[in-house]
């Protein structure tokens, strides 16, 4: 798709970066080969393996539709989104996804997150990698078995009918990321994505998952690890007693 058409896009896509020279280049060009036009901002966190340079000499080839924040050190996944959510809110996109630079999450995918909110009457889509089954490739036996009973686990405390609540591929319509108090979201690992799942139910948002294939990275290191599963598992206790005390206007269609 050539750079002039590009230029105009109510999507934006927020793909956070520590150290993805692998992937990056090869996934914003797989983004913007889609039949659908969206934007991208990179969040990259100062990664000391030159992701931030790829991405800046990629913008000649994309100008107006590849942008990119840098900043100063690894400060985490959550404080990554909340930046490009108030971002993109500042520059008006309509649909704001978030998606992994590794291609764990498939870029053709964003098509049917597209749907679910544009068409579909969704206000927030996660591309659900439980919904129809466990729909993981290239896991370990345990980690797969840890990650979906986290999200059993989350879904029977908060009350969620949502069965991956630890998803990190998710389309939200604009008015979801004004609503919910972004700077109220406390968490900065993994259990970020809870948060923000559980935040938009409690306002009484239409949430709707789309099923997809999750596909481990090949090239890269992952940035899992068993202590970020811990705090989803016990930082949602204290997210659930915290919202006793909060008040959530309902918002709805």
């Amino acid at each position: 798709m050539d750079s002039t058409a590009l230029s105009r896009s109510d999507s934006i896509v927020l793909i956070p970066t520590y150290n993805e020279k692998e992937n990056i280049a090869a996934i914003i060009h797989a983004v913007f080969e889609l039949p659908r036009q969206f934007h991208i901002l990179i969040i990259d966190d100062n990664s000391p393996d030159g992701t931030g340079a790829i991405v800046k000499d990629l913008q000649k080839q994309f100008p107006g539709a590849l942008h990119l924040m840098e900043r100063t050190g690894k400060q985490g996944l959550g404080t990554a989104y909340i930046a490009g959510f108030k971002w993109a809110i500042e520059h008006r996109y309509e649909y704001i996804f978030e998606m992994d630079a590794d291609f764990s999450h498939n870029p053709k995918d964003l098509i049917n997150l597209l749907a679910a909110c544009k068409t579909g009457g969704a206000d927030m889509a996660i591309g659900s990698r439980y919904v129809t089954g466990v729909n993981v490739v290239n896991w370990p036996m345990g980690r797969v078995m840890m990650s979906y009973f986290a999200s059993k686990y989350v879904r029977f405390v908060t009350g969620m009918k949502i069965h991956d609540t630890t998803a990190g591929f998710v389309c939200y319509r604009r008015r979801v990321l004004e609503t919910i108090g972004l700077d109220s979201i406390r968490f900065k690992g993994y259990a970020f994505q809870i948060e923000m799942k559980f935040t938009t139910y409690k306002y009484g948002f239409t949430i709707k998952e789309v099923p997809i294939i999750f596909i481990n990275r090949v090239l890269g290191e992952s940035k899992m690890n068993t202590s970020i599963f811990g705090e989803a598992v016990f930082g949602v206790i204290r997210l659930k007693i915290n919202s006793w005390f909060r008040k959530y206007p309902k918002q709805g269609n």
